[in-house]
């Protein structure tokens, strides 16, 4: 029963859109792939290949590793933390035993609470799993970094959501999405942060009942020119 449950949350998670409405159309419509400015681009190519960013939240900072062997992911993740395409973001399904998923554009709009999930830039990430010889690049571990995604129906390929990400809390559930789900960084620090979240109290639909909110995402200037 309780595999049961895990694979139904694990379905729950990447799910993404079933029947939109006019007006989750409407709002999709507008969160179309970030801009990016000069800035933005100019720091995005000064980081190392396995960069470090701080997931800044009202709850503490978890710091991540991003891997250089999932480049479309990890260039993805540079460019929407270096635009603000982030800042002010929720964690909006948390499901304690399991992982928190955040980064829907659609939760800065509350009444757009229904669609929580859905939401996301114009575009998907080709799956970035599997090694030459089938087997997965990286395990959901604890603190693992991965990217959400639609499930196997309406999504065969197994690409990945443009921004919508998740972190796992115990990997003993996780280890059946291994080579399902891109996995493309880990955390280095604030585990207990994720812990943290993972526990605060939730609506039947694993919203948090206070807002779990990503301040900002931004690269660790200091551990990043160690690296270099």
């Amino acid at each position: 029963m309780k595999k049961v449950i895990y694979v139904f949350f694990a379905l729950a998670l990447l799910a993404g859109c079933k029947g939109r409405s006019a007006k989750t159309a409407e709002a999709e419509a507008v969160e179309t792939e970030p801009t990016d400015t000069l800035a933005a681009v100019k720091a995005a190519q000064a980081l190392p290949e396995e960069p470090i960013f701080d997931i800044v939240t009202n709850y503490g900072t978890i710091r991540v590793k991003l891997y250089k062997d999932t480049p479309r992911h990890r260039d993805n993740f540079e460019k929407l933390a270096l635009s603000g395409y982030y800042d002010s973001l929720l964690f909006h399904r948390v499901i304690n035993g399991f992982m928190i998923q955040g980064g829907d554009p659609f939760t800065r709009d509350t009444t757009m609470v229904e669609h929580y999930g859905e939401g996301g830039p114009a575009y998907t990430i080709p799956a970035e799993m599997r090694d030459s010889l089938g087997q997965p690049l990286h395990r959901h571990k604890k603190g693992a970094l991965a990217a959400a995604r639609r499930g196997d129906l309406a999504n065969p390929f197994k690409e990945s959501s443009g921004s919508q990400f998740y972190l796992v809390q115990d990997p003993d559930n996780c280890a059946h999405l291994d080579g399902e789900y891109t996995v493309f960084g880990e955390t280095i620090a604030g585990l207990h942060v994720i812990d943290k979240i993972a526990s605060v109290p939730t609506n039947r639909r694993d919203l948090p009942l206070s807002e779990v909110k990503i301040v900002k995402i931004r690269p660790n200037s200091e551990l990043n020119s160690k690296k270099e």
